[in-house]
């Protein structure tokens, strides 16, 4: 059962690369300009020369990372893909809602302590608050009833990599990680402190003699993802004339939009 450890990271890393915010959403738009294949074959080159001006990181790994990068991209479409079809067939759009708010909840540490590190500490206290409610009277978080509270509603979510971006801390070289996907040398640490910090890994962080039925939530936060985190992944890279590229530059953008709200 100790193999379910890499599950987490998974969802995780995807989540990085194409990010869950509002604001990265839209920046993930950016690269697929000027990348379609129907392009002259002479603009190519200038294609590419803008995919390289937008990513804003070091990648001395490239080689390595393009060659992770496919294996991933197989993976990710022959496996997972068929796993985040069989999901959303079975549960409804509603339950699967409900799913997701409740795990969501959960993850309040996450925010709460990184909001706090970063010292926003008025939106520590909205998380605070919208924990509360939700676990109240949203029945542990499965209806997230903060939303319908303008206080509450839509507080920019932060993460360990935020705070480490916030502390003047830049990205390093960029990664891709075999199965965990698009990184970066401070993000690999982001991704670390994020698994400590939510209760969903706690289980196999410090639990003693739960390795029987401990994988079970950590199992189900990265399958209730998967739809999601594909689309966004396949959107990234959808009609770029590099895909490697594309994806790296919607990765460096995410990021950024993040750290800055």
């Amino acid at each position: 059962m100790k193999t379910a450890l890499l599950l987490p990271f998974l969802i995780l890393a995807l989540a990085s690369c194409t990010s869950t915010k509002p604001a990265a959403s839209q920046a993930a738009a950016a690269p697929k300009a000027a990348a379609s294949t129907k392009a002259p074959a002479n603009a190519s080159t200038d294609d590419l020369d803008d995919y390289e001006g937008t990513a804003e990181v070091s990648d001395p790994l490239e080689a390595l990372n393009r060659a992770t990068f496919a294996f991933n991209d197989k993976l990710y479409a022959w496996v997972f893909t068929p796993v985040s079809k069989t999901y959303t067939t079975v549960f409804p759009g509603k339950v699967r809602k409900s799913i997701d708010n409740a795990y969501e909840n959960v993850k309040f540490p996450v925010r709460f302590v990184n909001s706090g590190l970063q010292g926003k500490f008025d939106r520590a206290g909205k998380e605070a608050g919208k924990f509360g409610v939700n676990t109240i009277a949203g029945v542990g978080g499965l209806f997230k009833v903060s939303d319908k509270i303008p206080a509450l509603a839509e507080v920019p979510t932060e993460d360990t990599g935020q705070t480490l971006a916030t502390w003047g801390i830049g990205h390093g070289a960029y990664i891709v990680l075999p199965v965990l996907g698009p990184s970066s040398a401070r993000e690999v640490f982001g991704l670390a402190g994020d698994y400590a910090l939510n209760p969903i890994n706690w289980l196999f962080l410090w639990g003693e003699g739960a390795d029987d039925w401990a994988w079970i939530p950590a199992t189900g936060n990265t399958i209730r993802l998967l739809p999601d985190q594909l689309d966004k992944y396949n959107e990234s890279k959808a009609n770029a004339i590099d895909p490697y590229t594309a994806v790296r530059s919607t990765y460096i953008q995410n990021r950024k939009s993040a750290a800055e709200q």
